[in-house]
């Protein structure tokens, strides 16, 4: 496919109104990303009737909503990283090194690292669309439920990297993740699983409830408690800005991380929490030498944020080339196209150039406006550090009742939010980290679905989990990082040995 259809879509995207609809697209990203469980599709869901009501064109409400999308995962981090609360399912991993940066006192730096971070997975994204659509959507096409399965092992392999001074408690709390995912009717046989008989929990846990329960209620039963003790020490607020130093560190991972994002954003049903918690997990495996992620790493901060971006422009492959949703959020827009009777397809970018363009092109320019938007408002998101604490805490657990009952519309969800809090405040009291236990639930999920649907498909052969090349490679993958981790340590421990050697010689 030729890149003409680029000039196309560059001369739509430059618009003025184009330009202005992009614009508010960007900036209502942020704010409904960084206010607790909205997310982008409430917001698309929401705005796309207006748009559609109020004539106007195709192009400029893609344009609109795409801006939505990576938008709101540009403002997941701003929450993450200041209280400590995601804002979007794909900002649970920023939290685990951006909320200790900012309790160091680094918290423009590390808003400054992560819209660094985001930009370069946006664009990098936005680039890999472009080129390489067409052959992307052949590929992801190609994954079956038995390659989907193999992948989530390969993403548990990298979540081995998370076992550190305490294995015992962080893989608990992975099977604690791997068992709230089979809660609810099983989808194959239709029975109920631990359900309790509450029919409220028919449909399972929902994964904003749980994001929200443990990082959000439990973050302010710990405020309360500190508060109550006299032990809440104060934040420092810096006014620094990232030194180049510190970005030339953080760039190997957020290159890393951006290509793992935009790969698994391509597969459809992943999304960002698969493709940042892989970035993650991976990137702690290569470089958590002396254990510095969870505690602060801009490294562990950089990934996350770089591959979420890069997953929602990921996502569009299948929707452009294939009429495939890659998420929900894209399945959102896949509804735009279709209520403007444009069949997305191999012959988009042939048949509607300044459809097709316009979105790229103005993906480009967004992700270069959100840069410029984001970078000189840092020291005002920062602020948020400043409000007291006898304010914050219960504006926490505002934004946290609104944003669940807005999405759900059920009390029943807020008293489940409450009771995961409390227990997500009793885990962290007894040292478990909460990361493995969204991770568990977010690949448990996934893997059995589609391990189901891999033996139902083969009469419960076990063989059709190697049957293809894809399923081949992935192994391969998941045992290489698997056993990096031991190669690694065996090399450090000859090379300390050789210098401890040469320092006697």
């Amino acid at each position: 496919m030729s890149l003409d259809y680029l000039w196309t879509g560059f001369e739509t995207a430059l618009i003025w109104y184009n330009l202005l609809f992009g614009l508010a697209g960007c900036f209502l990203g942020t704010i409904v990303g960084a206010l607790p469980a909205i997310g982008p599709i409430n917001g698309i869901a929401l705005l796309l009737p207006l748009l559609y009501t109020f004539g106007v064109p195709a192009e400029s409400t893609l344009i609109m909503l795409a801006g939505i999308y990576y938008g709101a995962e540009y403002g997941g981090r701003i929450s993450s990283i200041l209280i400590n609360v995601p804002g979007d399912a794909g900002a649970v991993m920023t939290a685990l090194d951006g909320n200790p940066l900012a309790r160091q006192g680094k918290a423009a730096e590390a808003l400054a690292i992560s819209g660094l971070s985001s930009f370069t997975g946006g664009i990098l994204a936005v680039i890999g669309l472009a080129i390489f659509a067409p052959l992307l959507g052949k590929i992801a096409i190609g994954f079956g439920p038995a390659e989907y399965f193999v992948l989530m092992v390969f993403a548990f392999a990298t979540l081995g990297s998370m076992v550190g001074d305490q294995p015992v408690k962080t893989l608990i709390g992975c099977a604690i993740g791997l068992m709230g995912a089979t809660m609810g009717i099983d989808p194959t046989s239709g029975a109920y699983r631990f359900t309790f008989d509450v029919p409220e929990l028919n449909d399972g846990i929902e994964f904003i409830v749980l994001v929200i329960g443990l990082f959000s209620v439990s973050e302010v039963l710990t405020m309360l408690e500190h508060t109550h003790h006299g032990t809440l020490q104060p934040i420092k607020v810096n006014k620094g800005f990232p030194s180049w130093s510190l970005i030339k560190f953080c760039i190997p991972s957020t290159l890393r991380a951006s290509v793992i994002g935009f790969i698994v954003g391509v597969l459809p049903g992943t999304g960002a929490s698969v493709s940042s918690a892989i970035a993650y997990t991976t990137e702690k495996r290569l470089l958590d030498s002396k254990g510095t992620f969870g505690k602060g790493d801009f490294r562990g901060l950089a990934a996350p944020e770089a591959a979420n971006n890069a997953a929602a422009g990921g996502a569009f492959v299948p929707m452009l080339t294939l009429g495939v949703p890659g998420s929900g959020t894209t399945a959102v827009m896949l509804g735009a196209l279709m209520l403007y009777n444009i069949q997305p397809g191999p012959q988009l970018f042939v048949e509607h150039p300044e459809l097709g363009g316009g979105l790229i092109a103005s993906m480009f320019i967004g992700n270069i406006l959100l840069l410029l938007m984001n970078l000189p408002m840092v020291q005002l998101f920062v602020r948020i550090l400043q409000i007291p604490n006898w304010l914050l805490i219960p504006g926490i657990l505002v934004l946290s009742f609104l944003g669940i009952y807005s999405t759900y519309q059920d009390v029943f969800s807020i008293y489940l939010m409450l009771g995961i809090g409390v227990l997500g405040y009793l885990a962290r009291k007894a040292g478990f980290d909460l990361a493995p236990i969204i991770l568990g639930f977010v690949l448990g999920k996934v893997a059995e679905t589609n391990l189901r649907n891999a033996l139902a498909l083969s009469g419960g052969e076990l063989g059709i989990l190697f049957s293809s090349t894809i399923c081949i490679i992935l192994w391969v993958m998941a045992a290489a990082i698997a056993v990096m981790p031991f190669y690694i340590k065996r090399r450090q421990r000859k090379q300390a040995e050789a210098e401890a050697r040469a320092g006697t010689a």
